[in-house]
Order: structure tokens, then C-alpha cells, then sequence
């Protein structure tokens, strides 16, 4: 099939009239009635019903103005594709985050990439794990930094750093961590009440996972999403928290907390970046995710 002739079928469907296509082509109307003739005639199916109205698609045709238009986006897509590649790294990419990795990557993240692409575009979204792996399967996101990912079908996994865990407690008013409190045993955070994300968040199952592995349980004071939330409330006096040091250092006021290292066993998380193995990367998603490796292991890895 000649895109030429799709194209002009496409449009004289969409106008229901081969007079206001032949107007917006800016061809000859004999001249796209012919080469809409020569497709019926390649593909052996009446396309079109034609009367004095004008002409309206038969069932055949219908199919193919379907097919059509996605064959032509396609073309289109193909074309900017090209362009942009004459004039550098362009585009569009769309990056999910943890909300704690967030409020530490954005940033800085935001500032490389715009001197190192300066005419492509960086989207950031802040999101749970679940909903940022249906949002890579299905091609909202290029890329997602995920906490503890386990092999996917469909995903492509590599490790980015690994984060320590601590204990974050609320700091008395003027009093002063200096030197810092020695590291606290494993067992003894399981008398604490916790003030902690709901499942399947990555930092609640590896807690639940290690004390299971003890014959111990965690003390759960409220379960609450969210990295400010949950600072917040210890804040307040509701309780603990196991989150990363860059969680809090990060917060509004890092001052008003207490963070002690844990032992016995001494927690981590891994954080990886996450593309979908059925989408090939663009130049600039590749470039972005040599800009995320190199920010993330300088602000993030503590293990």
C-alpha cells in the first residue's frame, strides 16, 4: 500500500467528502478520487460509499481508517524521531520516585539534566512501587527508582545504591546529639512503638521479615504513607520511625529528631532503576539514566 493513497483515504473518511479532502490536501479532487480507486482496487474492497453527499465509510473501510491513522501517528512519530536526533538529545522523559527519594533527588537531578540537555524535557512523578510498575508496563513512565525490586517480567532491573536504615526519634526541645547514641540493638526497636508505612511497602516488609526472623514482632503504633506524615508524628511524640538518615536530614526541620544507627542485624534497602524491557530507550532516556546513577550514588548511598 502507498501511504500517499492511505493518507487520502484517511482524510476523505474522516470529511465525508472527497470535495473538502481534496481542499485540505491541496490536490486535485480527480486526482484523490483516483488514487483512492487504485487502493480499493490493490486491496480488492469497496472502502468508501460514495453518493451525492458525499462518501462515508463501508465496514472494510472502516477497518482500515482505523489501521490507517495509526500507521500514518506512526510516520509522524518517526519523523520528529529523526528530527530530534539531527538536533541533539530532545524529547520528553517521564521519571517516577519514591516520595523519601524525591524530596532528595529532585533537585538536583532537575539542575544536571538541564545543563546537559537543555533542549529535552524531564517529568517527575512521586509514587508507590505498585502503581510505578503498571505506570512503566504501560509506557507512562521511562524510568522508576523502585525500593527492593524483585525480578519482573516485562522490567529490566539494575541496583543503584544501597540506603541504611535508622531509628529516628523524637529530640527532646535543647537537647544536643553530641556525640551521637550508640547503635541500638534489633531486638530492642521490637519494644518501640512504630510509626510506620502500611504493606507492601519495601521498609515495613524488610522490618516485619527481620523481626520474623528473631521470633519477633514490631510494636505498630498507627501506620501511616508517607515520609512527612510519618515524620510528623514522631514529632509529635506518637512514636519511632525506621526510615533512611537522608529522609530526615532532607525534612523541613531535621533538627527536631534523634537518628541512631540499628545493629544486630544492621538494616539496608536497596534502591534500583527500573525501564521497561519491552520499549527500547531513547537516547536521552539513556543519557538521563547515566544522570541518575551519578547523582544518586553521590547523595544517596550510605552502604
Amino acid at each position: 500500500m502507498d501511504l500517499k493513497q492511505i493518507e487520502y483515504f484517511v482524510r476523505v473518511a474522516e470529511m465525508g467528502s472527497f470535495t473538502r479532502a481534496a481542499i485540505a490536501l491541496n490536490v486535485a479532487q480527480p486526482a484523490l478520487s483516483r488514487q483512492v480507486r487504485l487502493l480499493e482496487v490493490e486491496l480488492r474492497q469497496t472502502l468508501l460509499k460514495r453518493n451525492g453527499r458525499g462518501a462515508s465509510p463501508t465496514d472494510a473501510g472502516l477497518l482500515l481508517l482505523e489501521h490507517g491513522r495509526g500507521i500514518l501517528h506512526q510516520i509522524e512519530r518517526t519523523h520528529e524521531a529523526l528530527g530530534r536526533a539531527r538536533s541533539g538529545l530532545t524529547g520528553r522523559v517521564a521519571l517516577g520516585l519514591p516520595p523519601s527519594v524525591a524530596r532528595v533527588l529532585t533537585v538536583p537531578l532537575t539542575r544536571a539534566f538541564r545543563e546537559k540537555m537543555p533542549d529535552a524535557q524531564l517529568s517527575i512523578s512521586e509514587g508507590l512501587t505498585s502503581a510505578m510498575q503498571e505506570s512503566l508496563l504501560n509506557g507512562r513512565l521511562d524510568i522508576a527508582l523502585l525500593y527492593n525490586m524483585k525480578p519482573t517480567s516485562g522490567l529490566e532491573v539494575s541496583h543503584l545504591v544501597q540506603e541504611e536504615l535508622w531509628l529516628v526519634r523524637r529530640r527532646p526541645p535543647g537537647l544536643q546529639e553530641d556525640p551521637p547514641p550508640p547503635p541500638i540493638e534489633f531486638t530492642d526497636v521490637a519494644k518501640l512503638p512504630l510509626v510506620i508505612p502500611s504493606r507492601p511497602n519495601a521498609i515495613r516488609m524488610l522490618v516485619e521479615s527481620e523481626m520474623a526472623a528473631v521470633g519477633m514482632r514490631p510494636h505498630i503504633a498507627l501506620e501511616i504513607d508517607g515520609v512527612t506524615a510519618i515524620l510528623d508524628l514522631v514529632a509529635d511524640g506518637a512514636g519511632c520511625a525506621i526510615l533512611s538518615r537522608n529522609a530526615v536530614t532532607r525534612s523541613i526541620n531535621p533538627s527536631a529528631f534523634s537518628t541512631q544507627s540499628i545493629s544486630s542485624p544492621r538494616l539496608s534497602i536497596e534502591l534500583s532503576c527500573v525501564i521497561s524491557s519491552q520499549r527500547p530507550s531513547t537516547e536521552t532516556q539513556k543519557a538521563t539514566l547515566i544522570l541518575i546513577r551519578e547523582t544518586a550514588i553521590r547523595l544517596l548511598e550510605t552502604v
